[in-house]
C-alpha cells in the first residue's frame, strides 16, 4: 500500500482456496456414528480395562504356578548345563549344530542372528510396496513365513531334545551340608570314585543325583553301591571291603539329616 496511490492486491498460488483446505481436513468423529469414538476418555478407558483384565489374569497365573527356583549358581560346577528362557531357545538350539558351534560359534551366535534381525530391520526400506495384502507382497510374505517357521522349528527341537530329568536333578535345591572330608566315610567315597560322578561336595554332577538328603537308609545305600541303579550306575563300581561298604553307607545315609 502506498499513500495516496490506493490499494493493490497480489495473489499467491501457494495459498489454497478455502474450499480446497476444507477437503483436506479430516472429518470429525461425530460424522461416523457407531464407527469411531473419542480417544479420551472412551477409547483409552477401554484399553485400560482390557489391560487390567490381562494383568490380573497374569498375576493369578504367577500365584497358582510360581516360577521354579534352582540352587544357587556355582561357577565352579562345570557339569551344569544352563537353559535359556523360552524366547531364546531357538538360538540355543542353533548352537547345537556343527556349522554353528565349536570353531564356528561366531557364525551361530552373531553372524546368522545378525543377518536375520538385520533383514527384519531393513524390511520397511527394502520393500516399499503400498499393498497391504500378503498375496500382493510375495517376497516380504515369504521371508516372514520362513523366519517364523525357523523360529518355531528350532524352539520345538530344543524343547523335545533337552534332557529335562537331568535339568531337574542338576538344578535341585539341596540342603547345604558341611562335609567332613577327613572322615572315614568320605575317604571311602573318594577311593571308590564316588566323587567323580556325584561331585566333590556330593551335591550331584552331570547325570548323577546329589547324595545329600537322599532319605535312604544305610542298607539301601549299600545295596545301590553294590548292585548299581539304572543304566547310569552299573553294578560293581564299589571295590572295597564289607567294612568299608558299611562305613560308606552310614556316611551317605547320614548326610543332610
Amino acid at each position: 500500500m502506498h499513500r495516496g496511490k490506493g490499494m493493490k492486491f497480489v495473489g499467491d498460488s501457494r495459498v489454497l482456496a478455502p474450499s480446497v483446505r476444507k477437503k483436506m481436513i479430516s472429518k470429525d468423529y461425530s460424522e461416523y456414528p457407531g464407527k469411531t469414538e473419542a480417544f479420551w476418555p472412551n477409547f483409552l478407558l477401554k484399553e485400560w480395562m482390557i489391560g487390567a483384565v490381562f494383568l490380573v489374569g497374569f498375576l493369578c497365573l504367577t500365584v497358582a504356578h510360581p516360577a521354579p527356583l534352582e540352587r544357587i549358581a556355582d561357577p565352579t560346577d562345570t557339569g551344569y548345563i544352563p537353559l535359556p528362557d523360552w524366547y531364546f531357545l531357538f538360538l540355543y538350539q542353533l548352537l547345537k549344530y556343527s556349522y554353528a558351534s565349536g570353531p564356528y560359534t561366531v557364525v551361530g551366535a552373531m553372524i546368522m542372528p545378525g543377518l536375520a534381525f538385520g533383514g527384519l530391520l531393513l524390511a520397511p526400506f527394502l520393500d516399499r510396496g503400498t499393498e497391504r495384502r500378503a498375496m500382493k507382497r510375495p517376497l516380504a510374505t515369504a521371508f516372514m513365513l520362513l523366519a517364523i517357521a525357523s523360529i518355531v522349528f528350532l524352539t520345538w527341537q530344543s524343547v523335545s531334545t533337552h534332557d529335562w530329568a537331568q535339568a531337574e536333578r542338576q538344578g535341585k535345591i539341596v540342603a547345604k551340608v558341611d562335609i567332613d572330608k577327613a572322615s572315614a566315610g568320605y575317604k571311602v567315597a573318594s577311593a571308590n570314585t564316588c566323587i567323580t560322578c556325584h561331585g566333590d561336595n556330593l551335591s550331584g554332577g552331570p547325570g548323577a543325583p546329589a547324595l545329600i538328603g537322599t532319605g535312604l537308609s544305610a542298607d539301601e545305600v549299600a545295596k545301590i553301591a553294590k548292585e548299581g541303579k539304572g543304566g547310569k550306575m552299573p553294578p560293581g563300581i564299589f571295590k572295597g571291603t564289607d567294612e568299608e561298604l558299611k562305613t560308606l553307607s552310614e556316611f551317605i545315609a547320614g548326610l543332610g539329616k
